[in-house]
């Protein structure tokens, strides 16, 4: 079996590399990445030697590079991550996530149409179902909820979403589409919550929090979400969408403060910053199609993922710092310092 993993030198999409050649040792992973500001080949480091691992470096929307890397290659399976994900960018900038997103999950789906595979899988996004009112708790985003888009992030999500659902329903290409809730871990870009605290925390640097921290994230461990995706691309069905969620509700506030506790930092660090338009209140998925459809089940409770993630990160922290000594403190400083 061959793979094409895109986006595998990000957050998930490395996590997965990982978890894939660990458990198949007869599967070929490539992993396809443009290494843009959030994909580091560092996060490969361990795995780049592996005669089963091949790292390709290319951008997803460039149609003869991707047409060509199919017909070299011939994957069974493409598992797609690749994709600009952070919503404070994309509203800074929302040209880059309707090319990468849109576009570059429209290049793959002709590829695969082109030279046929036996599984196209679309990794998205909860947030393509809009937010949930914080007052009511008893609701949860399933696969019917319809989409309702926030950001230009978001948007991007959906439309690429709608485009591999059409993909399958014109063309017939297999497919499926899993919507996860936030995941953290291992490998997690250095501007998003939880890696952010962490590392401003242990340095006594200010933590900036949107609001009031009010905002309520189902907070997945990455790698039950790639454990969900394995079983989604070897047994799902074809033209299927799977919520792919924690069980792990939590506000920014309470994650806030859980990692300043399990650090031994004052609460007196947080600073609650501007909050950011158009800001999404609540997440929450209902997984029970996945869990009994596929037998999956989140494995990893908050309390004990957050104290696996925490320790990843002192264990590596020149993997950390050399992401914040580069772009990254530019893009900080423009976004919170000003606040």
């Amino acid at each position: 079996m061959k793979i094409i993993v895109t986006g595998g030198a990000g957050f998930i999409g490395g996590n997965f590399v990982h978890y894939m050649l660990k458990k198949y040792n007869n599967y070929k992973i490539i992993c396809l990445d443009k290494l843009t500001y959030a994909g580091n080949l560092a996060t490969l480091e361990s795995v780049m030697s592996n005669d089963n691992f091949k790292f390709v470096q290319g951008d997803i929307a460039d149609r003869s590079f991707i047409y060509n890397l199919f017909q070299e290659e011939k994957p069974d399976i493409i598992v797609n991550f690749a994709a600009e994900s952070h919503v404070d960018r994309s509203i800074e900038d929302p040209e880059i996530f309707l090319k990468t997103n849109i576009l570059g999950t429209g290049v793959l789906l002709d590829a695969c149409k082109k030279y046929g595979i036996k599984r196209y899988h679309q990794v998205s996004t909860d947030e393509v179902y809009g937010d949930l009112p914080l007052d009511r708790t008893d609701l949860f985003f399933t696969e019917e909820t319809p989409i309702h888009t926030s950001s230009p992030y978001s948007a991007s999500k959906a439309s690429a979403d709608l485009l591999v659902q059409s993909y399958y329903r014109t063309f017939k290409v297999p497919v499926t589409i899993s919507r996860c809730s936030n995941n953290y871990g291992p490998y997690h870009f250095p501007e998003k919550l939880i890696p952010l605290i962490i590392a401003n925390a242990l340095n006594d640097k200010n933590l900036p929090v949107y609001g009031k921290g009010e905002n309520v994230r189902d907070w997945l461990y990455v790698q039950d979400h790639c454990i969900g995706i394995d079983k989604i691309i070897h047994n799902g069905k074809i033209g299927e969408v799977y919520n792919i969620g924690g069980h792990n509700e939590k506000t920014n506030l309470e994650v806030v403060k859980t990692i300043l506790k399990e650090l031994g930092k004052s609460e007196d660090l947080i600073k609650y910053v501007t909050d950011r338009p158009g800001h999404d209140m609540r997440y929450a998925i209902d997984p029970t199609k996945i869990k009994n459809e596929l037998n999956w089940e989140p494995e990893t409770s908050f309390n004990e993922g957050i104290k696996k993630t925490i320790k990843w990160y002192l264990d590596n922290t020149s993997w950390w710092e050399n992401i914040i000594n580069g772009e990254y403190k530019d893009y900080y400083k423009k976004m919170y310092e000003n606040n």
